[in-house]
């Protein structure tokens, strides 16, 4: 196989990459194909399958090319830290946005993306289904999106019936409820 079509799979590869990663994404073709070849139908155009591989594996080298870290000529000076009292009250405003959250979207927000559990963790925890924590949790991302977006002044902070989205929510009592099962 290598010498039927090893020159055909060699220009597809140095088609799309340079001549430094055109061998690696060669060698990567010919083993990915000795690994798949045995459960390949008797009837496959091999030529075309050799292609189909080569053109991917190239990808894939482009890709972790991509990822590589590059040289630079001087390593930027990384951004001096917030304040500390800036530190409080961006963490405050992002406490006090959550608040204005519905109880379902609040606890996925805060599960998924803060606590870091997945979202079928979250379904877990709160008794909902993943789809509807996924949902929940996105919906959530995004009024915080638009309530951080807007003004630190025309903000309004915990009033009742606070708007977000389309919908009126009023704010979270004190002690949450437990909610019915699929309830955001």
């Amino acid at each position: 196989m290598v010498a039927r079509h090893g020159r055909t799979v060699w220009r597809v590869c140095r088609a799309v990459l340079d001549e430094h990663d055109t061998d690696d994404a060669w060698s990567e073709t010919f083993v990915a194909a000795l690994v798949a070849y045995p459960s390949l139908p008797a009837s496959t155009n091999l030529e075309a399958w050799l292609v189909t591989i080569a053109h991917r594996k190239a990808i894939d080298v482009l890709r972790a090319r991509d990822r590589r870290p590059r040289p630079v000529g001087t390593v930027p000076e990384p951004p001096p830290a917030p304040p500390h009292d800036e530190a409080i009250a961006r963490t405050d405003e992002l406490d006090g946005a959550l608040r204005t959250l519905p109880p379902g979207q609040r606890r996925a927000v805060v599960y998924h993306h803060l606590v870091g559990l997945s979202h079928r963790e979250v379904a877990e925890v709160t008794g909902i289904s993943a789809d509807a924590a996924r949902r929940a949790s996105a919906d959530g991302i995004a009024a915080l999106r638009r309530l951080l977006a807007e003004p630190a002044a025309a903000r309004p902070t915990g009033v009742p019936g606070r708007a977000v989205g389309r919908a009126s929510f009023p704010s979270p009592s004190p002690s949450p409820s437990p909610e019915p099962k699929g309830v955001r």
